[in-house]
């Protein structure tokens, strides 16, 4: 049983990185295409999807598919199914009249097995705009937590980790003091080992319970990196511990208190980011100027919340951000990752006291308030963070942005978008 879930483990650890992996090639392809290039349209605007199967790189004629068209995570407005006589047909989809998203998802069923892939067409995605709620004592609620992080001893202990140095960078399991006595959080630093001054790059992590490694290449670049963990555990520990933990009291963390701004779950996480840049920039070897945040998902989230709670920081990048505009579903759009609101949620979570929390939270609301330059890249197939939730924070941002899209994309990136971000925020972090 131990050796089984050390397998299960490691297998989620491979897909649950902030940077998730490309899906795995099938036999039989689905091809979902807009009939634009840029699957960009005007509201008003026709848009018609083209339906495609292959099997060894040909049609299959007399195809059967049945597809759906709507709103991300909305009630689907068509469904139909159809037989495709040559292997490929072109549908109608109609338009939206106000920014948005309208997505086609396929199945077609070829000897027995189904197989599924979708497309997303965006109206105006530029214009579109929050719904969150934006608390009046917003900037006093961060300010006054940050106070009270400063009053917290950072007690900073450093374990080497032989087994993991190379012959340029030391690595180190880091456990710091987080935002009150006796809460600590852990992380992987990777430190050049060659005498000088570095920058530094905080990496935060997308959601699950997980050990982490560190990042020892960027650091053999002459990158001082650091790895952390959001749930106050140590992150080297047996894999099946961390299996324990996300099925027993840490399963669905991001619900926890919700009702209560002040005990809200993400609060430690949210004020441990900054915790975690007092330690890099506390470093003998930190440069004192250059230090960058990135991360994906809600490591896409954190990095933007901690770039504008943490003046230290110069530049951030971001793979699809969750906890983005999370009150789209009550304006009858997609929200973002957790999906506080959907179908599912809704009952549940939709009270005056877990609306008001999340107003303190939500992306949006952090993207308002960056000074600093940001990369940002996702795609339009994302079911996990739906682009809506994240153009509503992209458009938020007035601080200088860059955004590369993979529009084919879902909750995975190409090596191409992770060569790009990695060049851009290297570039950043050695310009001065």
């Amino acid at each position: 049983m131990k050796n089984s879930k050390v397998i299960l483990f490691l297998f989620l650890l491979g897909i649950s990185k902030h940077i998730l992996a490309q899906p795995v090639e099938r036999l039989v392809k689905v091809i979902v295409a807009a009939d634009h290039s840029d699957w960009t349209y005007k509201k008003g605007e026709k848009v018609k999807f083209t339906l495609s199967v292959f099997k060894n790189g040909n049609l299959v004629k007399d195809a059967k598919v049945r597809y759906e068209i709507g709103l991300e995570k909305q009630t689907p407005i068509k469904k139909e199914t159809l037989t495709l006589a040559t292997g490929t047909q072109m549908i109608d989809a109609g338009t939206l009249q106000v920014p948005g998203f309208l997505r086609c998802v396929a199945i077609a069923e070829v000897d027995n097995k189904e197989y599924r892939n979708l497309s997303t067409a965006g109206f105006d995605p530029l214009q579109i705009t929050p719904t969150i709620e934006n608390p009046t004592d917003f900037d006093d609620f961060w300010n006054n937590a940050l106070v009270d992080l400063a009053k917290v001893p950072m007690d900073a202990k450093m374990t080497l980790i032989p087994e993991r140095c190379t012959e340029k960078v030391n690595v180190y399991q880091v456990n710091l003091q987080n935002y009150k006595i006796g809460t600590r959080l852990y992380g992987i630093l990777c430190v050049p080992k060659k005498e000088g001054k570095y920058p530094a790059l905080l990496q935060v992590p997308g959601a699950g319970v997980r050990a982490y490694t560190g990042d020892i290449a960027n650091a053999e670049k002459g990158i001082i990196t650091f790895q952390i963990g959001i749930h106050g555990i140590p992150v080297t520990m047996d894999p099946s511990v961390y299996l324990d933990l996300g099925s027993g009291i840490l399963k669905e963390y991001f619900n926890h208190n919700l009702d209560d701004r002040d005990r809200f779950f993400y609060k430690r996480v949210y004020i441990g980011c900054v915790r975690a840049n007092d330690f890099l920039t506390s470093l003998p070897q930190f440069d004192g100027v250059n230090l960058a945040v990135t991360g994906g998902s809600q490591g896409g989230a954190l990095s933007i919340v901690t770039a504008a709670l943490d003046k230290r920081v110069k530049n951030l990048g971001a793979f699809y951000p969750a906890l983005s505009d999370v009150t789209g579903y009550l304006s009858e759009r997609a929200g973002g990752w957790p999906h506080y609101f959907d179908k599912a949620n809704m009952a549940y979570n939709n009270t005056k006291e877990k609306l008001k929390t999340l107003g303190y939270y939500d992306v949006v609301n952090f993207a308002k308030r960056l000074k600093v330059p940001g990369f940002y890249s996702w795609g339009f197939n994302d079911e996990t963070c739906p682009p809506t939730s994240m153009y509503a924070v992209y458009n938020s941002i007035t601080a200088p942005k860059e955004l590369f899209l993979a529009l084919e994309t879902g909750h995975w990136t190409y090596p191409e978008q992770n060569e790009k971000m990695t060049n851009w925020l290297l570039g950043k972090l050695k310009s001065n």
